[in-house]
This record gives structure tokens, sequence and C-alpha cells, in this order.
């Protein structure tokens, strides 16, 4: 599932579904749209090269928040105070500070709700920063979904998030430790806590449906907070506990192991990496990139940073299977393309066939507890939706229309 345009933020009233611990089922859900946009970047790093950098950053220091540097970007909607301001800010799973005043022009103001705590917070990225203030103040989300005093950073200098006016962050909330100063040990609610503190929603869970891209804008995804959404999905949610791997556990962490058609192995031996909303392609540490190249006869195309399949490969490629807590799920050879249509944004020949599956490729002396041995991002997350469960520190992934779809 990959969205394109506009995600929809959902939640609402419900039932309750299987899994593992219980899940709430939004049938009548709330739907806010979420905008997706093309992320124009003014320089020539690959696609590749903004998905390591971000990837970096999470790990080097675990109280920077990440940037979303990938392809598309996925903007909601915001009011923030009262009179409100109206912000557009990235969705992001990887990150779990929400802030506005990206745009200069675009401040937060201080209003009747907005309180003061007297924080400072600041926050490199792969190629950005962010610093400013903290305050409490009412965030708006749409259809109901208002949280009073919600952390925000109400940013004084901000880089690299030309046309976006901040992030709301929906990772978990340990990755806000460490983000104030002076009171560096203090975690910041998220959005989702005091959305299910304030009685808003009756679960402390975030769902996330995307689709295939259609367009370079399209409204084709929701969000579900609170619960899932059984129109957005087939079968069971598969829920895998959150990984004990440090430091992927920091994130939305997960344990694999992968083999590409019916017996070659990728990860022969379990291994920990993060889910990740803000990364554009799939991620594999050097020995999983190198066996899935070996595998799939794909050479490396430097203009693009991604492997590139000939017609005969491509017809020849096989399933990808994840297999996550004694559930296996299938990438199909189409779902391992990149989308064509999209080729040339990248810098690619129109006609070209490349491949979303990349090298994650940091060394250990740049990023010393860098031990993620890959990353699930948005071309993962466009075939299957998933689900982000705080109350039960576990992850949810269930199929959808689009897991056997034929896009590419």
């Amino acid at each position: 599932m990959f969205v394109k345009t506009s995600l929809l933020v959902a939640l609402s009233s419900a039932i309750v579904i299987a899994a593992s611990p219980v899940v709430v089922v939004r049938d009548s859900p709330i739907n806010i749209p979420l905008i997706k946009r093309f992320n124009a970047r003014g320089d020539n790093r690959t696609l590749v090269e903004r998905d390591r950098e971000r990837i970096e950053a999470l790990h080097r220091r675990a109280s920077n928040v990440p940037t979303t540097n990938g392809l598309f970007a996925y903007t909601v909607t915001v009011n923030v105070g009262s009179p409100p301001t109206e912000y557009n800010l990235l969705l992001d799973t990887g990150s779990s500070n929400t802030w506005v005043g990206a745009d200069p022009n675009r401040p937060h103001l201080e209003t009747s709700t907005t309180t003061p705590t007297g924080q400072h917070v600041a926050f490199k990225y792969g190629t950005g920063e962010f610093a400013g203030v903290e305050v409490n103040d009412r965030l708006d989300l749409g259809n109901g979904l208002v949280i009073e005093q919600q952390g925000i950073g109400a940013a004084t200098f901000s880089e690299d998030f030309e046309g976006f006016d901040g992030i709301l962050a929906i990772g978990p909330v340990d990755l806000t430790i460490g983000s104030l100063s002076p009171d560096s040990t203090t975690p910041i609610p998220t959005v989702t806590d005091n959305l299910f503190a304030q009685g808003t929603i009756s679960e402390n869970l975030v769902a996330v449906s995307f689709e295939p891209p259609n367009s370079v804008s399209d409204t084709n995804g929701v969000v579900t907070f609170g619960g899932v959404d059984s129109t957005r999905f087939t079968g069971d949610i598969h829920f895998a506990p959150r990984t004990q791997v440090h430091n992927s556990t920091l994130w939305w962490g997960i344990d694999q192991t992968l083999t590409y058609g019916e017996s070659t192995p990728i990860f022969a031996e379990s291994t920990a990496g993060i889910v990740d909303t803000g990364t554009s392609l799939i991620l594999l540490n050097p020995a999983g990139f190198n066996a899935y190249q070996a595998a799939t006869g794909g050479v490396f195309d430097p203009n693009v940073g991604l492997l590139s399949f000939t017609p005969a490969q491509f017809a020849a490629l096989e399933s990808l299977f994840f297999h996550i807590n004694g559930v296996t799920f299938e990438l199909t050879p189409n779902a391992q393309i990149f989308p064509r249509q999209f080729n040339t944004l990248i810098g690619g020949s129109q006609d070209g066939i490349y491949g979303i599956i990349a090298n994650l490729g940091i060394p250990r002396p740049v990023v010393p507890v860098f031990n993620s041995a890959f990353v699930n991002g948005m071309a993962f997350l466009e075939r299957f939706y998933s689900v982000y469960d705080t109350a039960n520190n576990q992850i949810g992934l269930a199929t959808t229309e689009f897991t056997f779809a034929e896009f590419n």
C-alpha cells in the first residue's frame, strides 16, 4: 500500500476483532485526508541515498527525529490553537515529536489555548535541522479528532523542509526522550497517546493503509486512529511483537527472515529491522542485498542507485517471502519493481525496469550502534495493511486488494 497523495486518517467506534491481543475494527471510520506530494529536492542525491541518510540519522542518535526524504511525502492538514492556524504536516511512523513552523511565514501562533512549557527542542536530521520551543496546545486533526494540550514543537529555525509546515509523528513515545532541554529525560506523549488518554479513541493504536501510486498526486490511503478499518484489508491481521534487538526496538521494529522464491535464503536467520513510512524503498543490509542481487541477476545502475532488470529477467523474477512471527507475506515480482511511470523522476530511463530492493549499506564505523538488517519502507507498505499497536507493543500486517495487483 503506497499512498500517493492523500491518505486518510480514520477513527470511530467499534466492534472487536481478532488477532493477537484484541483490536478494534472501525466500520464507520472518520476519514481525514492525507495529501501525497512529490517531494522534489534541489540536489543530485538518488532515492537510495535519501533513504540511507534517513536511516543513518535514525540510528546515529535516537533523540534526533528523522525527516521524510523520499520521492513522495504524505501530509495531513491540521489546525493548531484557538483561533486556529492551519498547517500541512508530514505523516511519519519513524519519529514521535509533532512540530510546526517549518515555513517561516507560517510560524506557531500563541493563542488562548497555548501553554508554554519552558522547554527548548532541537533536532538534527539526515539533511536538515530544526530548533524551537516546546508548547502545549490544541491540535485539531479534523472530523472530531481534537487533542487538548498536545506537546508541539514551535520552530524558530528549520532547514530542508521546503513546502511543508512540520511533522505529525506517530512513532513510539520513547523516541521523544532526549529531545527536550533542560528536561532531556522527559518523554512527550504522542498524538496517539493523547487521543487515547483523553478518551477520544478506545484503543492506543494507529493503522495505515497505502495503495500503489497512480499519479504524482492522488488521494488513495487511510490512517485510522484507535482501531482498524475492515474495508482496507483482506483476511486476518497477523501481529508480531516489537523486536527486542537493540536498537531497532526504539522504532516500530520487528524480526523476520526472508526467502527469494521457494528456497533461496536472503536472511536465513531471524534478524531485526524496522517498518517505516518515511523510507521509500525496501532496504536490506549488504549481505541480504548481495544475496538478492545474485538470485535475481539485476545489475546496479549508478544513475538511479537501484538494480536494473532486463525484460527477460523481470519475466523470470520470483516472489520475495517475508516470514514474520510464523506468518509469510508474499511480495510479488510486480511489487518488486519501481513504478515505471515515475522512472524519469528518479533519473531513470522511461522504459527502464528498476527494483525497489536496495542496499542499506551503512557501515558500522559510520553508525557504531547500527544493527538493523532491513527497513520495510513504503514499497512494502503499499502492498500490506499495517497496524502500530502501542498498548500491546506489537505490529500487525494484513493483505489488501493491492497485495497481488499488477501496477508496474
